[in-house]
């Protein structure tokens, strides 16, 4: 019995088929990959949110009735500002002091109160705080970004059981705050936090 070889066109169909076999492997190892990447990417930008809602959050149910002077100046009116009159003069925000800074038996040269304020630059939402509640002239803030690719950032205040979007300078904190987020990938999200509305008066 005469053994056969492989002809020609078996060798021909033999190739192509591992090489769409191989084609195939590679498609979906890519997109395997692609995937990963995506979830990956997706869930670092979840971590991201969240991390930054739990730093307003905290800002935010420690907020305090304190007012602030700026580079020496009169005491401003109010307790929440906008950055118009506090930060920056070309962006949107809001400012205030808190209390509840850790400083454990006030070891550094500084009191339990922190000056906040949060502020859009470009396509950023920023965290500063100054040292000290009243700052001095040349004083820079301490600038903490906290969200990316941000678009727009609107801020609503609870004050007598309804949304407002206007501060007010009265002697009453909102009893709540909205902060409604643009983000360029995942669209407009709103998160509303408590303030708990004590503190100094002084």
């Amino acid at each position: 019995m005469r053994n056969r070889g492989f002809t020609f066109l078996e060798v021909i169909l033999a190739m192509a088929i591992f090489a769409l076999v191989g084609l195939t492997s590679a498609t979906m190892l890519s997109n395997v990959l692609k995937s990963s990447d995506i979830a990956e990417a997706k869930n670092a930008r979840l971590v991201e949110l969240q991390r930054a809602f739990l730093v307003m959050e905290r800002d935010f149910l420690q907020m305090t009735k304190r007012s602030v002077r700026i580079e020496g100046e009169a005491p401003l009116q109010g307790f929440l500002h906008s950055n118009e009159s506090t930060y920056s003069s070309n962006t949107h925000g809001i400012a205030f002091v808190r209390q509840g800074w850790s400083n454990p038996a006030l070891l550094l040269p500084r009191s339990d109160l922190q000056a906040v304020a949060y502020q859009l630059e470009e396509d950023t939402l920023n965290r500063l705080h100054r040292i000290f509640v009243d700052t001095v002239v040349g004083e820079e803030p301490k600038v903490r970004a906290l969200i990316q690719g941000v678009e727009k950032v609107d801020f609503e205040f609870f004050y007598s059981n309804k949304w407002i979007g206007d501060l007010q300078t009265g002697e009453e904190l909102p009893k709540a705050i909205a902060v409604e987020i643009e983000l360029q990938d995942l669209g407009l999200i709103r998160r509303e936090f408590l303030v708990a509305g004590t503190g100094n008066d002084s």
